[in-house]
């Protein structure tokens, strides 16, 4: 049914998400609503919608916490033997969530909308999702923000490593190499103040830390910095969050359902504040393999590409082995920089 709009309402415009998916090489979003237990796909793209049912959704929830149970026995040596186990599940997850729609994805870049039930879903694991340009989003119209946001004039980029890493942060070195000028924060300078002060208005921010997820209170989430937790609400202090941030810790890109399908999280809470595109990832990851991932995926950054093109390309540079295809497909790039 078509609900009134109140007077001065903003109605969401489907013509202008088709038009910018347009310019974007042929991409495609898919949002994924539910009806009557059962994930029906709507595909927005080419100039129109379509829709195609799917599968439950309580078979796809099943489905992903296998794959994640997976995925963190990967994050561990010595567990090769459950990688064909978490593929399997990633095709029967490709059934249940995009079912024949899969089929009509084409070949450019796809955004994909999840209702809440779904955030702990590593899309990177579905077979047609695995090689290909992907980003996740909250809503369409966070998508659209992003995508119209614009990056800070002067482009600062910010290097922070916590305490406590089992690499000590092993890549924070390497990119203050190859960043010439980026500011760096490090054991006793990497204070809650200090790292707030340095990634208001920055380009691009990396944080290397172990996070703390809240399911009980999202806006409590945490990363862990030289003196304390640094929690999400502490962003909402910045005048302008960092135009793209890459979080190499775990559980960053985990989420709580609250409301009609409202997401609270880390992301969710930077997209609004002038962050257009992170990446983080949804479940625990080896801190090894972690480093040449991130490593890889600044490489394809200074080409000049998107974090969605960029990840894409940094999961290819891996190791084929178990460990670092695992990690590789725990990591999710969100919005749309």
């Amino acid at each position: 049914m078509r609900g009134e709009t109140p007077e001065g309402g903003d109605r969401f415009d489907v013509g202008r998400l088709l038009a910018r998916l347009a310019e974007g090489d042929d991409g495609q979003l898919v949002e994924l609503a539910v009806l009557d237990g059962r994930v029906q796909v709507l595909l927005c793209g080419q100039g129109r919608v379509r829709r195609f049912e799917a599968g439950l959704l309580a078979a796809a929830e099943t489905e992903a916490e296998h794959v994640q149970a997976g995925l963190r026995r990967l994050a561990h040596p010595g567990a090769q033997a459950r990688l064909p186990v978490v593929e399997a599940a990633g095709r029967r997850l490709e059934e249940l969530l995009l079912g024949p729609a899969a089929a009509h994805l084409g070949s450019g870049p796809v955004v994909i909308v999840p209702p809440g039930r779904l955030h702990r879903v590593p899309w990177a694991v579905l077979p047609s999702l695995r090689e290909r340009v992907l980003s996740v989003s909250p809503s369409a119209s966070s998508w659209l923000r992003a995508r119209e946001t614009a990056p800070p004039p002067g482009g600062r980029q910010v290097l922070v490593r916590g305490p406590g890493l089992a690499t000590g942060g092993a890549e924070v070195p390497v990119l203050a190499g190859r960043y010439d000028g980026a500011t760096v924060l490090e054991y006793d300078d990497a204070t809650v103040p200090r790292v707030l002060r340095e990634l208001d208005g920055a380009g691009l921010a990396h944080i290397a830390a172990h996070g703390a997820f809240r399911a009980d209170g999202p806006m409590f989430s945490s990363l862990r910095m030289a003196d304390g937790p640094l929690i999400v609400h502490d962003f909402e202090r910045l005048d302008r969050s960092p135009y793209r941030i890459i979080l190499s810790c775990c559980d960053t890109a985990r989420f709580a359902t609250v409301g009609a399908d409202e997401l609270l999280g880390l992301v969710t809470a930077l997209l609004p504040l002038g962050t257009a595109g992170v990446v983080a990832c949804s479940a625990p990851v080896n801190d090894a393999a972690v480093v040449p991932l991130t490593l890889a995926l600044h490489k394809s950054l200074d080409t000049g590409l998107s974090l969605a093109e960029a990840l894409r390309d940094a999961r290819a540079a891996l190791p084929p082995d178990a460990l670092h295809r695992a990690t590789g497909w725990a990591f999710t790039a969100f919005g749309a920089a």
